[in-house]
């Protein structure tokens, strides 16, 4: 008779998943009816929380079955690449469930950083009601000669209120405070290809043994390094999510009337807007301009919101 055990998914790869059990890690598969609903999401995914059947030794590699997933206290995700934006066969793809912190990682340089896409990565987090949101700015001993640019890049994030850990995996600066935000929490590092999250794994924790490949100079683009999502366990207690880069992403279940919620200086003077719909671009007595007039709201972030929401309405079907 199978036995019935409850884990936690700490590895996702074309199908298999590692579930870590009381009995150590166990290699399983979805079962058929779990199969049709994960047409339209991931029914499982890193960081879920799963009850699984074992197989009898002697069934090959795959040591369990996935009968069950626990109810997601949160999730990141966003609208699947392969999907036909704006149609109903846009799918959601997961980045990671049930995360406690969110890490977004960027590179000071090599490749440059892009806010607007950070922009897009807060309002996921925002979206999903991850507790604590951190941005880190890896590379930063490639900008030595400029430190006050990259670091006025990032200031606007940090005057509204997330944390921006500036760090380099090549020397070491910033890892102990980086490292100390980690324990006991699983953490998701996600961000652009090739700005070093699996070289900062290894300089949070040595011997991690994750292999490093060098960002391609010809594009000043990242190449995929990791190419399947898993859960690293810290020797001090928690884990970290180590995902594949992300070279776009599209906000999952995002509606243009609610995107201000997201932004975390954007939200609180909405309730001061004549119009309950207003849009914050050009109606009379929006509390959201006025606040930009007061330099309560930067011009950056504004026009990364105006885009945005451009883009939501252009692909959201009413």
């Amino acid at each position: 008779m199978a036995e019935q055990l409850e884990g936690l998914v700490i590895r996702t790869q074309s199908g298999f998943f590692t579930v870590q059990t009381p009995q150590g890690p166990i290699i399983c598969q979805l079962r058929g009816r779990l199969k049709e609903v994960a047409k339209e999401t991931d029914i499982v995914a890193l960081g879920d929380r799963v009850t699984l059947e074992t197989l009898p030794i002697e069934a090959d590699t795959v040591g369990g079955v996935i009968v069950a997933v626990a109810e997601r206290e949160r999730v990141l995700s966003r609208v699947a690449p392969s999907s036909a934006v704006g149609t109903s066969a846009e799918r959601e793809q997961v980045i990671i469930a049930n995360p406690d912190q969110a890490i977004f990682v960027y590179a000071a340089a090599q490749p440059a950083p892009h806010t607007r896409m950070l922009d897009r990565f807060l309002v996921a987090g925002e979206k999903a009601e991850i507790p604590e949101i951190r941005i880190c700015v890896n590379k930063i001993d490639l900008v030595q000669d400029a430190p006050d640019e990259t670091r006025a890049t990032f200031a606007v994030y940090e005057q509204i209120g997330y944390p921006v850990l500036y760090v380099s995996a090549q020397t070491g600066e910033g890892i102990d405070a980086l490292r100390e935000a980690l324990p006991g929490k699983i953490s998701v590092f996600t961000g652009p290809s090739g700005v070093g999250k699996t070289s900062l794994l290894n300089a949070i924790e040595p011997g991690l043994g994750r292999h490093v490949r060098e960002v391609s100079l010809a594009t000043a683009k990242g190449r995929h390094t990791t190419r399947y999502s898993e859960l690293v366990p810290l020797a001090g207690g928690g884990y970290i999510a180590d995902t594949p880069g992300i070279r776009a992403i599209s906000l999952w279940d995002v509606e243009p009337d609610e995107l201000d919620a997201y932004f975390v200086e954007i939200a609180p003077h909405v309730e001061q807007c004549k119009f309950q719909d207003c849009t914050h671009v050009h109606e009379p007595g929006c509390g959201v301009l006025a606040a930009i007039e007061r330099g309560e709201i930067t011009l950056e972030r504004y026009e990364s919101y105006l885009r945005l929401r451009e883009m939501l309405e252009e692909e959201y079907v009413y």
